[in-house]
C-alpha cells in the first residue's frame, strides 16, 4: 500500500469512526450545559443501536421501503427511543432528584439488558440482529471527492458523518447565538439566578436531556446501520464513555467536542485497520485496539488539562433552593 492510499485510509477512517462520537458528544453537551450530568450516554447509543437496526431490517426487508429511505427510518426511529429513554434518566435526575451518577449509570446496564433481551425475542434466539441490508454505503461529494488525497479521505464517507459535522455548527449557534441556548446555559450555571427572571428551571433541563437522548441515538444509529451493519452486546462497547471523555476533553463546547471525537477517531482508526496499513509489524494489535479506550481514560483523568464543567452540573435544583 502507498503512503497515498495510507493516508486516504486513516483519513477516511477517522471520520467515518468519529461520527457516532460526534452525535453522542453533542448530546452530552446539551445534557451538562443544563446541569444535568449523563452517565447514561452509552446506554442511549445501545438502545438507538438496537432501534435503528431492527426498524431498517424491518422496514426494508419486510416491508418493501426503498432501500434509500430504509437506513434513515432506523435513524428516526433511533432518534426517538433515544428521546423516550432518556427520559427515564430526566425523570430520575430532575424530579426525584437522584444521583445522576448512580441514574446514568443503572440506565446504562438497562439498556444493554433491554437490548439483548429483544434481540433474542425478534431472532429466534440470537445473539445479534440479522445483517442489516439496507445499510448506509459511503456517498462521494461530486467534484469534491476527485481532489487529490484530500477528496477521497474527507468527500467519500457516510452521509452521517456529513450530518455529523453540519450538527456541530447547528449546536453552536443554538447555544450561543439564540435565546434558548442562553436560557439552558444560565440553568446550567445558576438555576437560582435563572429561576428568578423567569426562567423554568425544570423545563429547560427535561429539553436538554430529551436532546441530548435524541442525538446519543442517533450516534448509536450510526454504528449499527453505518459502520458494522448489524447489532449485538459488543457493537456499542464502550463508545458512550468515549463520547462522554470527548465532550469533557471538548471543555463542554461543540466545536471542542468535533476535534476530541475526531482524535479519538483517529485512534480507532488506526486500531481497525492497523494490519492493512502495517502498523501490527511495529506495534501489537492488542495495544492498536486499546489505544481508543487508553487515550479515555487519560482525556477523563485530565492529563491532557484541567477542564471546569458548568457550575451547577450534577446538582438537582429546587425552586425556591438558593
Amino acid at each position: 500500500m502507498s503512503m497515498i492510499d495510507m493516508l486516504i485510509t486513516i483519513f477516511s477512517g477517522t471520520l467515518i469512526y468519529a461520527t457516532p462520537l460526534i452525535f453522542t458528544a453533542l448530546g452530552g453537551v446539551f445534557s451538562e450545559r443544563s446541569g444535568v450530568v449523563n452517565i447514561a450516554l452509552e446506554g442511549l447509543m445501545v438502545i438507538g443501536a438496537f432501534t435503528a437496526a431492527v426498524v431498517t431490517i424491518w422496514t426494508g426487508e419486510r416491508m418493501g421501503i426503498s432501500p434509500a429511505l430504509a437506513p434513515w427510518l432506523g435513524v428516526l426511529a433511533a432518534m426517538v427511543a433515544g428521546m423516550l429513554f432518556a427520559l427515564l434518566h430526566a425523570f430520575a435526575s430532575i424530579d426525584l432528584r437522584a444521583d445522576q451518577v448512580v441514574s446514568g449509570v443503572a440506565l446504562n446496564f438497562l439498556a444493554a439488558g433491554v437490548a439483548m433481551f429483544m434481540v433474542k425475542k425478534l431472532f429466534e434466539g440470537a445473539g445479534q440482529t440479522t445483517t442489516v441490508q439496507h445499510a448506509f454505503s459511503k456517498f462521494a461529494i461530486p467534484g469534491l471527492s476527485s481532489i487529490p488525497l484530500i477528496g477521497p479521505g474527507f468527500f467519500n464517507v457516510y452521509a452521517l458523518t456529513y450530518l455529523a459535522i453540519i450538527l456541530v455548527a447547528i449546536s453552536w449557534y443554538v447555544l450561543y447565538k439564540t435565546p434558548f441556548g442562553l436560557r439552558l446555559r444560565a440553568v446550567g450555571e445558576h438555576p437560582a439566578a435563572a429561576d428568578t427572571v423567569g426562567v423554568n428551571v425544570r423545563r429547560m433541563r427535561y429539553m436538554a436531556v430529551i436532546i441530548s437522548g435524541g442525538l446519543a441515538g442517533i450516534g448509536g444509529s450510526a454504528l449499527s446501520i453505518a459502520i458494522s451493519s448489524s447489532f449485538q452486546h459488543a457493537t456499542v462497547s464502550g463508545h458512550g464513555f468515549m463520547a462522554l471523555a470527548a465532550m469533557i476533553f471538548g471543555k463542554w463546547h461543540p466545536s471542542g467536542a468535533l476535534g476530541a471525537a475526531l482524535f479519538f477517531g483517529f485512534a480507532t482508526a488506526l486500531g481497525v485497520s492497523g494490519q492493512v496499513l502495517g502498523l501490527t509489524a511495529y506495534v501489537p494489535s492488542e495495544l492498536l485496539n486499546a489505544l481508543p479506550y487508553l487515550l479515555t481514560i487519560l482525556a477523563l483523568a485530565g492529563v491532557v488539562g484541567r477542564a471546569e464543567a458548568p457550575a451547577a452540573n450534577g446538582k438537582p435544583y429546587q425552586k425556591g433552593s438558593r
